[in-house]
């Protein structure tokens, strides 16, 4: 495996090269030029060259850093159109990516004459699995595409450019196997990419075995970056957040996504905002697949600039353009904060993060902020102070800031604020 070292810092008397410097195509870097893309990014930069050359490369490189543009214009530029089977295959954890990688390649592929097909689950099988087998490229979910290769719906022995996109994130997700599988189907001469915030362990592992003299380029840390988002936390009572929420909805912003803890809440949420007056979808996992694009779909296009959802659902969401993560529902966990906010302050751009934080969760949010080096800002938001417990009639407060009735007081009363208490907490990862 050859290595290759990490962007160098580009200076005024050493410009960034252009599309047509690293071997781009005129007619793909057209096609860019129309999408804004004048230059490209750091890890395009790198790649291009050796994938454009048809080495077998592995990127290592956050979520938000352009990496679909680095394997999108190599598959592009060296498949020809045909109306036999799939030449190109790139592998996606999660339905959302597998659809966003498919309306980026899109808009290259067109001025090469290649059709494009996205396979994943939740959607009928049928029409999916037509437009599959006349496409030139595949993106697709593993579990999706090996059903359709076992009803012999869906051939993958042309294949001659694989691409596993967030490996790491794939093999989290328990699809070793289902990888396996799939890499094992395919022609040995195939050119392979893999692209992974991480490289060793099991990734490593598994690009020892399918690769061939890879290259290796690095970009940057590894995991979504928050270092360019500004952070502010907010302390708030439990029963004034959606009030608190629309006093900061209510400033200058661009597209918002805000973090809940449940399918119920981003439901419930989403609906009082629209009876606020603000353009809001949701997001979650009890979401048909129809459903998911839609939301995501009018949330991209800015018809909808808010969007209520919950980590798991937005595992897959990869817009540059959202300018402020908001945590509704405080994240679990260090990892759990990186994760949202680092869907803002994107590929050069601003952004902020902002968690509310009700009494109950100073102590965890307290830690989470101190974890990722945030403490001054949880200071400044006044909230390394002990939250009060107190009101002025002596009442101590549940955690969701509803006044107690003291021992010997109504009993329905307090039965009533032992179920409105949230269940206990997690605790953040060391």
């Amino acid at each position: 495996m050859h290595q290759a070292s990490s962007a160098a810092v580009r200076t005024p008397d050493r410009p960034e090269p252009s599309f047509r410097e690293l071997g781009v195509s005129e007619p793909v870097a057209e096609a860019l030029r129309m999408r804004g893309f004048e230059h490209p990014f750091a890890i395009q930069s790198l790649v291009l060259p050796d994938a454009l050359a048809g080495r077998d490369v592995l990127a290592r490189s956050r979520t938000g850093s352009g990496k679909t543009l680095a394997f999108a214009v190599p598959l592009v530029e060296r498949l020809h159109p045909s109306d036999r089977s799939p030449t190109g295959l790139i592998l996606a954890p999660t339905r959302e990516l597998a659809s966003q990688v498919t309306e980026e390649f899109r808009a290259i592929a067109d001025v090469r004459h290649l059709q494009v097909a996205s396979v994943y689950g939740g959607v009928g099988i049928g029409p999916q699995a037509k437009r599959a087998r006349h496409s030139d490229i595949v993106i697709a979910t593993p579990g999706r595409l090996l059903d359709l290769v076992a009803r012999k719906l869906l051939r993958l022995d042309r294949v001659r450019a694989c691409v596993l996109d967030e490996a790491d994130r794939m093999l989290d997700m328990g699809f070793l196997p289902d990888v396996t599988r799939i890499l094992e189907m395919l022609r040995p001469d195939r050119q392979t990419m893999l692209f992974s915030a991480t490289l060793d362990g099991e990734v490593g592992r598994l690009a020892k075995r399918f690769t061939r003299d890879a290259v290796l380029h690095e970009n940057g840390d590894a995991g979504p970056n928050i270092n360019h988002a500004s952070h502010r936390f907010i302390a708030v009572e439990h029963p004034q957040k959606t009030r608190a929420l629309v006093r900061e909805l209510a400033s200058d912003r661009g597209l918002t996504l805000i973090f809940v803890r449940t399918q119920r809440g981003a439901d419930r949420l989403a609906r009082n905002l629209r009876k606020e007056g603000f353009s809001a979808g949701e997001l979650h996992g009890g979401m048909s697949q129809p459903q998911r694009e839609r939301a995501l779909g009018r949330f991209a296009s800015g018809s909808n600039d808010l969007l209520v959802a919950t980590d798991v659902a937005a595992r897959g969401l990869d817009l540059d353009d959202i300018t402020h993560v908001i945590n509704f529902d405080a994240p679990a966990d260090d990892k759990a904060y990186v994760h949202r906010v680092g869907r803002t302050a994107r590929a050069g751009r601003g952004g902020e993060g902002l968690t509310f934080v009700t009494p109950d969760q100073r102590l965890e949010v307290g830690r989470i902020a101190k974890q990722l080096d945030l403490h001054a800002e949880f200071v400044d938001a006044g909230l390394s102070k002990p939250a009060p417990h107190q009101n002025g009639n002596g009442h101590s407060r549940t955690s969701n800031g509803q006044a107690r009735t003291p021992k010997g007081g109504n009993t329905h009363r307090r039965h009533q604020d032992r179920r409105g208490a949230p269940a206990g907490r997690t605790r953040s990862a060391r």
